[in-house]
């Protein structure tokens, strides 16, 4: 019997070890091997202080490999490889689960709105971060552009100060979990339900040419990227609560059925990201498929186009800069001014008193440009990087995938399809 000494991620990937005999060690239990000095050296701190945890869900990941894969080899080849590499959840961790949409290019709303305050959220949660390319395609997309603009997402995740190590970063479309578990959900959600989905009467009203049923069970899928991860949280904003609660109603239905299968998902409430508004219409919030490209600073802006569209933005005749509702505009203006330099809005007032909006709006457009440099400069580097940026594909798809698959097997058994014969 080979000593599990020798199980490293080089050896098991090339199948030079005897892995029905590891298997064995750990279906016994007998992971005293598997905590030795020298595999310890590759284990996780977090491993090595919860042994006796690690045992446990070592176990069980093994059971459910053995029952879940193609073969024994490749379920227990699997395991060792999340065990040696820390992938496996064992700090108790609650799951936080996001995406966005691969069309369009991402603005500074965006960003000060959610991506900027994700990058800590490692800290406290297991996190999952998607680029939800499976939603892209209910409208019309150009298959080449779709390609780049869905790497480009994930990039910027990663240049926005996403760790790809500590957070998941992957292409919806790569784990078919997603679409797998949507039919089963779209068997447990009611027609009622969708028509009164506000999000599809927009988009349909935008759409009227292409109202495809996708469209129209967007949330389903919605709700089976949150469930596949059995997500205990996920930040939205009060235009996605209608979708965080139709997914809360499926997946409480599908419980009261076949038992407690999916975790009831939560909103995520935590530290408000700034609200950044239109610059030609500070009543809508900036957004990537504005018409108007005067309305959204888009986060690869070069400066000079950033500085032109902020002296172009919409004001009022007050002429001064003051933070009250008499004064959107403004006031939209001061919430960006606020969010890049850390300043309040009265130390803001207090700063521009006396002075002209022409100076505001170019201190303004010069806070952003001096946020959004290092992005964009990160972004450069990284798009330089192709096997950096291709080896994150791979690996976080590999994860998504193992996660998604402990929960689409469950839900497999629970509505009663036939086991795979092995």
């Amino acid at each position: 019997m080979p000593k599990l000494t020798d199980v490293t991620k080089e050896n098991v990937e090339k199948k030079e070890t005897g892995i029905e005999n590891v298997a064995a060690l750990v279906m016994r239990g007998d992971l005293n091997h598997v905590l030795n000095q020298d595999l310890l050296a590759v284990l996780p701190v977090a491993v090595r202080k919860s042994k006796s945890r690690f045992r446990k869900e070592a176990q069980v990941l093994c059971l459910r490999f053995l029952y879940g894969n193609d073969t024994l080899e490749h379920g227990i080849m699997y395991l060792v490889y999340y065990i040696i590499g820390g992938i496996i959840m064992i700090d108790g961790k609650k799951v936080l689960f996001s995406g966005m949409q691969a069309t369009g290019n991402l603005t500074l709303g965006n960003y000060l709105g959610a991506l900027k305050n994700w990058v800590t959220l490692c800290d406290e949660y297991e996190c999952f971060y998607s680029v939800v390319d499976l939603h892209s395609i209910t409208v019309r997309q150009d298959p080449a552009e779709l390609r780049k603009r869905a790497r480009n997402l994930l990039t910027l995740y990663i240049a926005a100060g996403l760790d790809p190590e500590k957070n998941c970063l992957y292409y919806q479309s790569h784990v078919s979990g997603h679409a797998e578990l949507s039919w089963i959900l779209n068997c447990f959600t009611y027609m009622g339900e969708l028509n009164r989905m506000t999000q599809f009467k927009d988009k349909a009203a935008k759409h009227a040419d292409n109202i495809n049923a996708g469209l129209f069970t967007y949330p389903v899928l919605m709700a089976a990227d949150i469930l596949l991860y059995q997500a205990d949280v996920v930040p939205v904003g009060k235009d996605q609560l209608q979708h965080l609660e139709i997914t809360r109603d499926i997946a409480q239905r599908f419980n009261g059925i076949y038992g407690d299968v999916f975790t009831i998902p939560e909103p995520y409430i935590g530290k408000a990201g700034a609200k950044i508004m239109s610059l030609q219409d500070p009543a809508k919030k900036m957004s990537k498929s504005d018409e108007n490209a005067n309305a959204s600073i888009y986060l690869m802006d070069d400066p000079d186009t950033i500085i032109r569209k902020f002296k172009r933005a919409v004001t009022d005749s007050e002429a001064c800069v003051r933070y009250q509702e008499s004064q959107p505009g403004i006031m939209n203006l001061i919430d960006i001014y606020c969010a890049c330099t850390g300043k309040t809005p009265a130390e803001t007032e207090k700063e521009f008193e006396g002075k002209g909006y022409g100076d505001f709006k170019l201190a303004v457009g010069e806070s952003v440009v001096d946020v959004l440099k290092p992005l964009q400069n990160r972004f450069d580097d990284l798009t330089k990087n192709k096997d950096y940026i291709d080896k994150v594909i791979k690996e976080n798809a590999e994860k998504a995938n193992y996660y998604a698959n402990k929960t689409l097997r469950k839900v497999q058994k629970k509505v009663g399809f036939p086991e795979k014969i092995r």
